[in-house]
């Protein structure tokens, strides 16, 4: 569904900037009545534009004070076996987002962790046992400079 209605694209600049609006505030913030909010708030997700609504959480206030991006390449075998390694590491909490790429690597992992003495661990004793890498290089965050899970709509 990509044909948005300015309504529509209102409801979720509003959502995604706050998820917990009620049907009445999201109406008033946009212009309609909570009825017709409501219907196409409820058509949205059932279509799958929105996809869930969630807390977001403070990775440092929670003791995630690692942030690591890991590029990995797969070794030839590893590569004809792409569902493994991605069914793999769905299964690790420490990993937030894993896109598979095109070009000199085959993915980028978002990893967090403790501290950099938990991710070597989990570096160690997880990530680096699955079965067809060839290369795995980890870049530590120093700092973050922006942030967002806001789509531009």
């Amino acid at each position: 569904m990509t044909d948005l209605d300015p309504q529509e694209r209102k409801i979720l600049r509003e959502l995604q900037r706050d998820s917990s609006l009620t049907t009445a505030e999201l109406a008033e913030r946009i212009g309609l009545s909570p009825s017709p909010c409501w219907r196409r708030v409820d058509r949205l997700e059932r279509e799958g534009v929105i996809r869930k609504r969630v807390a977001l959480v403070d990775r440092r206030k929670v003791g995630l004070n690692a942030h690591i991006f890991a590029q990995v390449k797969l070794n030839a075998h590893g590569r004809a076996n792409l569902d493994e390694f991605s069914v793999a590491i769905q299964g690790f909490p420490e990993v937030l987002d894993a896109y598979v790429l095109m070009g000199t690597v085959d993915f980028m992992l978002r990893i967090v962790a403790e501290d950099i003495d938990a991710y070597e661990r989990f570096f160690f004793e997880k990530l680096s046992k699955l079965p067809g890498i060839q290369e795995i290089n980890s870049v530590v965050a120093l700092s973050e400079i922006k942030s967002t899970t806001e789509l531009p709509i």
